[in-house]
């Protein structure tokens, strides 16, 4: 091993930026530098957390905002409790398709447009059962457009992926205000190139930022 210190790491973004070709190819930098990491995912994670995950995405679930929201902490809490810390704790690094972010992203400003009343109410049950954040959140930007498209020739298209292109313009301006205010900890990776292209600025960030060689 050439660490004993766990990191936390997520990644962000709109569909079809491509987070999992990038969090495929970082996961292998990190195996090839000889760092223990755990890959995981959010919602889902741990196994009560993938069976809260099945309903959320599943088109014919039918619940209010506030019920998804719930569901979504739920979930996190449980993920968090189950295998994050765990892995963290015993000096393993973190790699985490989605967290708290996505949430602020998704529900704050995709669902309720920015509210004021909601984006407290987020930071409220963050604050309240979520500790730690990731040190570092690699948001992969690319035009909400173009993610569409990339991912409208996937599989079926599940709950969130079935929204229309002003919910996820929405979402895309709540990561960009997120970026601007935590730029300490949220990085923006510019989607558009090759994977190579992509998976080469991350690994230039993750090196940055943990002082890796």
């Amino acid at each position: 091993m050439t660490t004993t210190v766990g990191r936390f790491i997520s990644f962000e973004g709109t569909e079809g930026v491509g987070k999992t070709t990038a969090i495929e190819g970082l996961c292998q930098r990190l195996q090839a530098a000889g760092i223990d990491y755990v890959r995981t995912r959010e919602p889902g994670g741990s196994p009560f957390a993938e069976r809260l995950r099945a309903i959320l995405l599943d088109p014919a679930t039918d619940i209010n905002d506030d019920t998804e929201l719930l569901l979504l902490f739920a979930a996190r809490a449980d993920h968090l409790q189950q295998v994050i810390l765990p892995a963290l704790q015993r000096g393993a690094w973190v790699i985490c398709d989605r967290f708290t972010d996505s949430t602020i992203a998704y529900q704050g400003y995709g669902r309720a447009d920015g509210d004021q009343r909601v984006l407290a109410k987020i930071d409220s049950l963050i604050a309240q059962f979520i500790s730690p954040l990731p040190e570092l959140t690699l948001w992969l930007d690319l035009p909400v457009l173009e993610g569409m498209a990339r991912a409208g020739k996937r599989s079926k298209a599940d709950r969130f992926e079935q929204q229309a292109t002003a919910f996820f313009t929405r979402v895309h301006h709540g990561f960009s205000m997120l970026a601007m205010q935590h730029p300490e900890r949220i990085e923006r990776i510019d989607a558009n190139g090759s994977s190579d292209e992509v998976g080469g600025r991350i690994w230039q960030t993750v090196q940055a930022r943990f002082n890796l060689g």
